[in-house]
């Protein structure tokens, strides 16, 4: 199984399906606000959110829904960055609840060689998040450095690091 891409494997205008998706529960939902210490109510407390807010139910934090989708681009997009330089823009559309699944998929934007360094470049990507009935939730852009084959074939190739079983003696 492929995990990221060097700079070579990138072109403008590819779309990368990631897969699978995830069903987001209270449980995922409470856990990423209390281990981040954003404890607003309209995230935790279900009597709140019904009462006095719009949607009457808890909303999924935003950055809970970042978070998922980026981890969800690792093995299409930055498995094999050598680092996250930027991320542009981050919109969040529409609102994510327990119980919806989301899916991503991220679109290359561009893919330019680095000036100073010839092992390396910055790929510009765009992903969008979307629940189950297609309802766009959250779209970000960001920069990634990433590595060309000749990097990765000097620092080991596919799996660097990777020690060898050895033998019960």
């Amino acid at each position: 199984m492929q995990f990221g891409r060097y700079f070579e494997e990138f072109e403008v205008g590819a779309v990368y399906k990631h897969w699978p998706g995830k069903t987001v529960t209270e449980y995922d939902d409470h856990l990423f606000c209390l281990l981040t210490m954003n404890h607003h109510p309209l995230h935790l407390d279900a009597h709140y959110a019904a009462e006095t807010t719009d949607f009457g139910r808890n909303v999924v934090v935003g950055n809970y829904v970042y978070s998922l989708l980026l981890g969800m681009s690792v093995p299409d997009v930055s498995g094999k960055a050598i680092a996250n330089l930027e991320v542009e823009s981050l919109r969040h559309v529409a609102p994510t609840f327990h119980g919806d699944t989301i899916y991503g998929e991220t679109t290359v934007l561009d893919a330019t060689e680095s000036r100073s360094r010839d092992d390396r470049g910055v790929v510009y990507v765009e992903t969008t998040g979307y629940k189950q009935d297609g309802t766009v939730v959250c779209t970000f852009r960001r920069r990634v450095m990433v590595p060309k084959r000749s990097y990765g074939e000097g620092r080991g190739g596919e799996q660097p690091g990777r020690p060898e079983p050895r033998a019960r003696g």
